[in-house]
């Protein structure tokens, strides 16, 4: 899996490969230099410094253009922003200077084709799920494809409830919870609790 930095800041660059001890990596600088790298590899990660490329990004985005498994780091990050970014598609966004052990769980999560966040962030996309409506193909999808148990689990993740908080509602066990978490994932086709929230908001 090749890494692709985007940033028109070669010191961050070079902090995010000397931090992580980051060999196999390709650097780009403009839209130019990332279309070419994007169209040389099959299997990437590419990682966006939002504080330097913003604008490119905000570009592709709406352009509808934006490259797949897209990770975007800032300086300062924001649930706003996040908030925003992952409902466009990016697939994990954080703090560029996160801990190693960090960098590599959110490297390994968009790896495997699910989306990364920091747990604030985490927590306010499931709260604000609660606070929208679902509409009624929403609902319609939820209860043709899902058990009632699963149904009240679903709707429970939705209000932002922890697996042990699901578990002491609905009065089963945790590992009940997980088998239910696990099953609707499969059924909706999603990876995690972000993808749930934003198939159904």
């Amino acid at each position: 899996m090749q890494i692709i930095f985007f940033s028109t800041n070669s010191n961050m660059i070079n902090e995010w490969i000397d931090r992580h001890t980051i060999h196999s990596n390709v650097s780009c600088y403009d839209l130019i230099s990332l279309d070419k790298e994007l169209n040389s590899y099959e299997s990437y990660v590419l990682i966006c410094d939002y504080d330097s490329i913003s604008h490119d990004l905000n570009t592709l985005i709406s352009e509808n253009k934006l490259p797949k498994n897209c990770i975007v780091l800032e300086k300062s990050p924001t649930i706003v922003t996040g908030k925003q970014l992952i409902s466009k598609g990016i697939k994990a966004y954080g703090n560029s200077r996160m801990l190693t052990h960090h960098y590599l769980q959110m490297l390994q999560t968009v790896i495997d084709k699910n989306t990364w966040t920091y747990p604030e962030l985490t927590s306010a996309l499931i709260k604000s799920a609660n606070k929208i409506n679902l509409d009624d193909d929403a609902k319609e999808l939820i209860k043709n494809r899902l058990t009632n148990k699963e149904s009240e689990v679903t709707y429970l993740i939705l209000e932002g409830l922890s697996n042990n908080a699901i578990a002491q509602k609905l009065n089963i066990t945790t590992r009940t919870v997980k088998a239910h978490i696990t099953s609707l994932f499969n059924k909706l086709h999603v990876n995690d609790r972000v993808s749930l929230v934003l198939l159904l908001k």
